[in-house]
Order: structure tokens, then sequence, then C-alpha cells
């Protein structure tokens, strides 16, 4: 796994928060309090998946203001609509006694894992989508991995594993992936740059599955070379 935490009896923990971007002045990005909601959400959806997990349980750390809640509420919605997935409940707290200058939200799911997950070996690995960060990921929206091309991916095993990309970028994560700190990584995309909130993510894939893979994702699934 990941950053996910197995916390015991199938059930998986992952999380992940945004600060100083949504709609206050003082904020470094102003993006709608729901496209923030939306980002966090959808990186620790994926985390779950990479987990072989599904959410049964969305936590809302709001600390922007009672105002804020519910357009945080509708952008975990919107991740999981986009998903195709049923909603699950979603409960949380919101910080009412200090008044923050800058927004700050932390999403955290709790998933029941469906199996063991698939060992690294035999696979080929690819990259889905293009590492963005700030406001790229709003000029960028069309590069960036879509969660029903994923979660499609995921659900009927065209792909074996799936590891989003964060900010430390490509080769970290391949570092992590293969446990090796000498790994050499080719892509024709840039393996130190962050993928912000998840908008790249690694796949591997069985190589009877590569071709159908290769329809699936179409043109924003990139070639990875390990050695």
């Amino acid at each position: 796994m990941r950053n996910a935490m197995d916390i015991g009896g199938g059930l998986i923990l992952t999380t992940d928060n945004s600060g100083g971007i949504g709609e206050k002045p003082a904020d470094l990005i102003h993006v709608p309090d729901e496209v923030t909601a939306y980002f966090a959400a959808r990186v620790a959806l994926v985390e779950q998946w990479a987990a072989n997990a599904e959410p049964v349980t969305v936590l809302i750390h709001n600390f922007s203001g009672e105002n804020s809640w519910n357009r945080y509420v509708a952008g975990v919605e919107k991740a999981f609509s986009e998903s195709s997935m049923a909603l699950p409940k979603i409960t949380g707290s919101t910080e009412t006694n200090m008044e923050m200058v800058q927004s700050a939200v932390a999403i955290t799911m709790i998933g029941k894992q469906s199996g063991l997950i698939s060992p690294i070996e035999g696979l080929i690995w690819r990259i889905y989508g293009t590492p963005l960060v700030g406001d790229e990921v709003v000029e960028r929206v069309g590069e960036i991995a879509q969660l029903q091309i994923l979660h499609d991916a995921y659900r009927n095993r065209i792909i074996e594993r799936l590891w989003p990309v964060g900010s430390k970028g490509i080769l970290h994560e391949i570092q992590k992936i293969t446990g090796t700190e000498n790994v050499q990584v080719q892509t024709e995309l840039e393996i130190e740059k962050s993928a912000g909130p998840a908008t790249a993510v690694l796949l591997g894939i069985r190589p009877d599955r590569l071709k159908q893979a290769e329809q699936h994702f179409g043109n924003h699934l990139h070639r990875l070379e390990i050695k």
C-alpha cells in the first residue's frame, strides 16, 4: 500500500488535506470550496483503490467556517458521482470557535478491503495523467487522471495495481514501489515534479491486458521504463 493505513478488521484509512486553497481573501490559490474538497477527496479515494478497498465512511475536517461545510460536502459528492459509486455516510466537524484567515480542510475515508493486493512482479508500468500542481490543476484539467476511467479499470481488472503520484513526483513513487533508491526511470513526463492532488497515477498492468489498457486510457497513458 501507499499512504493507506490498515487499521484492522479489513478496514483501510486514507486521508488528504488542503490549506490556503479556497474562497478566503488570504488564500494563495482562489477556487471554489467545492473544487478544493473534490481534489482532496479524489486523493483519499484513489489511495483506497490502491489498497484494494472502497470507502464506507467519509469524514470532513473543516477549518474554514460553517459557510464552507455544504460546499465541501458537494465536492466529496462530486468525486463519488464521477466514479459512479454509491455515496457513503459523510460526517465530520467544523471549527467555529476560531475564524481562520485562510481556508483549510482535510478529507478522511475509512474503507473496506475486498482482498489481497496483487504483487508487482511481472507487471508493466504506465503513467495515467500528467503531474500538475497549483493553478495548473485548474488550467489543464484535460490532462488530469479521471476518476471514472480509473475506477472502471480497477473494477474490471484492466489494471492490477494503481499508485497515485504525490508531491514528490514520479521518481519518488517508483522508488517506494521497487524499494530501491538507485532505480532509473525513463518517461516523457517530468519525474520529480509534484502531481498535486494525484493528477497522475502509476498503473501496474499484466502483459496480456496491456493492449486493452491502452485502448481504455487513450492518449493520456504514458510509457514508463524502470531499470
